[in-house]
């Protein structure tokens, strides 16, 4: 996985990226949304690089945006940023001051934070399905033009339906000669069970 957004602007994977940008701005017109969460249906799907590669793009527009790291089985956004792992979204629900000074760090692309796992809790799902969960999403929602939630695979957990059903829209994403179709589509129903709003489906890989 690799940062092309930043690595190679001018690629085609980098224009496809900001061309999903430009469609979730349509999208928003007709119902704006500020926290958005991105999973797959199994891990093998890049949807970690999905979450960076989408995000790097709309801050790009002067867009304030947070990167919160919610797949606390396999975190992988400060491995792709280069950042530090010793605190973040674990900590902030295990700790009753954590919102006093949230451990946002900022990334070379202007205006990007991320908002790292933190350690591993003992059971993630619990953690996320939480009143301090509700009350973090909501506190983000008014430090960024759009909050991004990476989430595990709906295959692995219950997580991403979780916060898809406390969050504004979701996006699925696939992988081309990767995806089963039954996995996408189990992936689609567990999503439309948590009653969220399903903007569509992201494919990678696929063939130019």
């Amino acid at each position: 996985m690799n940062l092309v957004t930043i690595t190679s602007p001018q690629s085609v994977a980098s224009e496809a990226y900001r061309t999903l940008r430009t469609n979730l701005y349509f999208a928003a017109l007709e119902t704006p949304f500020k926290t958005l969460v991105l999973t797959a249906p199994t891990h093998q799907d890049d949807k970690s690089a999905a979450v960076a590669n989408l995000a790097v793009v709309i801050a790009q527009t002067d867009k304030r945006v947070i990167i919160v790291d919610a797949d606390l089985r396999h975190p992988t956004q400060h491995k792709l940023f280069g950042l530090k792992n010793e605190a973040g979204l674990s900590n902030m629900l295990g700790n009753a001051t954590a919102f006093v000074r949230m451990p946002l760090q900022e990334t070379t692309v202007s205006g990007l934070q991320v908002l790292s796992s933190g350690p591993i809790p003992d059971v993630p799902s619990d953690a996320l399905n939480s009143r301090k969960m509700a009350q973090l999403i909501a506190t983000l929602r008014e430090q960024a033009d759009l909050v991004i939630f990476d989430t595990p695979a709906t295959a692995i957990a219950s997580d991403a339906a979780i916060l898809a059903s406390q969050t504004d829209a979701a996006l699925l994403v696939l992988t081309s000669g990767k995806t089963r179709r039954e996995h996408a589509q189990a992936a689609k129903d567990l999503l439309n069970r948590a009653k969220a709003r399903l903007l569509g489906a992201v494919l990678l890989n696929a063939k130019n």
